[in-house]
């Protein structure tokens, strides 16, 4: 195993958590249900970033499964995000100009 390429990894969840809990934050105080599909997008997306590793190197698993499965789940979390940008929340002000 390369050691940057782990340094490189950590820094990366390190960044997608710390994302993650800024937009649940941003949740939390404002209630702002786009907020917390950021969160749970960036969640995905980061437990994705180091997924293929882990399921190559310590599970086993086919370099192909493993990105599959880890391609799977950073475009679950890309789905996430993109809903909670066009989505339909209760919380928008009703009337106006904007689309």
């Amino acid at each position: 195993m390369h050691i940057e390429l782990v340094i490189a990894k950590f820094i990366t969840v390190g960044l997608g958590l710390l994302i993650t809990k800024q937009a649940y934050n941003g949740y939390r105080a404002y209630g702002s249900e786009p907020m917390l599909y950021v969160a749970i997008g960036f969640l995905f997306i980061t437990v994705g970033s180091v997924l293929e590793g882990v399921l190559f190197d310590v599970i086993g698993l086919s370099i192909f499964l493993a990105g599959t499965i880890q391609t799977g789940l950073v475009a679950v979390g890309m789905l996430v995000i993109l809903y909670s940008l066009h989505g339909r929340f209760s919380d928008r002000p009703s009337g106006g100009d904007a689309p």
